[in-house]
């Protein structure tokens, strides 16, 4: 690397610590294939790829106060957040994976698994999507009232696959921990 090189870096670093945007959006043109790189070659997928590395720049950008330049270079630091989000994201495919086989496990034990579908938790899930922002509300009213799969919601919206997952999951996690606060207190 040329001195100009390392002076332009330093720039750039110095201006996205300050928050500059324009910091964020060159850091981004110069490190996401990097990200990204790294991220489809651990989880040998395009869509969670890009969700990791969109999580990355989101990450990187709302924790930049807690970088220290003097520690590591913003290359390396982006690169630890990335390998943080990747890790995350096979840990939530263990969770899942899990789930798929202890349900695989229930119903081959022939336990019936239950069609009836209640009008008032059919109200209660309707109410809990409305308090989603917009994408989220459209996403999951795709998904539990139309019954579309991941693929068909990312088709139906033209979302990225991983944007569509990550909706998917952070709302639930949402839609429990309210329904957790609510029924808790009675």
């Amino acid at each position: 690397m040329t001195d100009k090189d390392l002076a332009n870096e330093a720039r750039m670093t110095l201006a996205f610590v300050a928050g500059e945007e324009s910091a964020l959006a060159d850091i981004y043109r110069r490190w996401s294939s990097l990200v990204f790189t790294l991220a489809v070659r651990s989880l040998g997928d395009r869509g969670d790829a890009e969700d990791v590395t969109q999580k990355v720049f989101v990450s990187a950008w709302t924790g930049r106060a807690g970088y220290k330049p003097e520690r590591s270079t913003l290359s390396a630091w982006l690169v630890g957040i990335t390998k943080n989000k990747i890790a995350d994201t096979h840990e939530a495919r263990a969770r899942v994976r899990r789930l798929q086989e202890e349900l695989a496990a229930t119903t081959s034990r022939g336990e019936p698994i239950v069609q009836d579908f209640d009008l008032a938790d059919t109200l209660m899930v309707a109410d809990e999507i409305a308090r989603l922002e917009p994408d989220a509300q459209a996403i999951m009213r795709l998904a539990f009232f139309d019954d579309l799969t991941h693929n068909q919601i990312a088709d139906r919206l033209e979302l990225p696959l991983g944007t569509v997952k990550s909706h998917i999951r952070r709302s639930l996690q949402r839609m429990r921990t309210r329904l957790e606060e609510t029924y808790a207190t009675r």
